[in-house]
C-alpha cells in the first residue's frame, strides 16, 4: 500500500467557510495527491455559508462489506 503524505488518513473531510482560504486548502490537498470524493456540501450557519468536501487517497480502494468491490478484493 502506498502511504499518504505525513501518514494522514486516506479519507479526509475538509470543512470551513466558503472563501478563498477554503479553496486554497482544497487545492493544497489535491497537490499532495488526494482526489475529490463526491461533490461538495454546503449549509448556512446564520451568518455565512459553510462548505465540506471529502477527499481520498487514490491508491487505496475502500469497499463496504458485501459490495462487489469488496468481494473482488477477497
Amino acid at each position: 500500500m502506498v502511504a499518504t503524505p505525513d501518514n494522514l488518513p486516506v479519507y479526509r473531510l475538509l470543512t470551513g467557510p466558503d472563501d478563498a482560504g477554503f479553496c486554497e486548502r482544497i487545492s493544497a490537498v489535491l497537490a499532495q495527491g488526494y482526489v475529490l470524493h463526491g461533490g461538495p456540501a454546503a449549509t448556512f450557519d446564520g451568518a455565512r455559508v459553510i462548505v465540506a468536501q471529502a477527499v481520498i487517497w487514490p491508491h487505496v480502494v475502500v469497499a463496504a462489506p458485501g459490495s462487489p468491490a469488496q468481494d473482488r478484493a477477497a
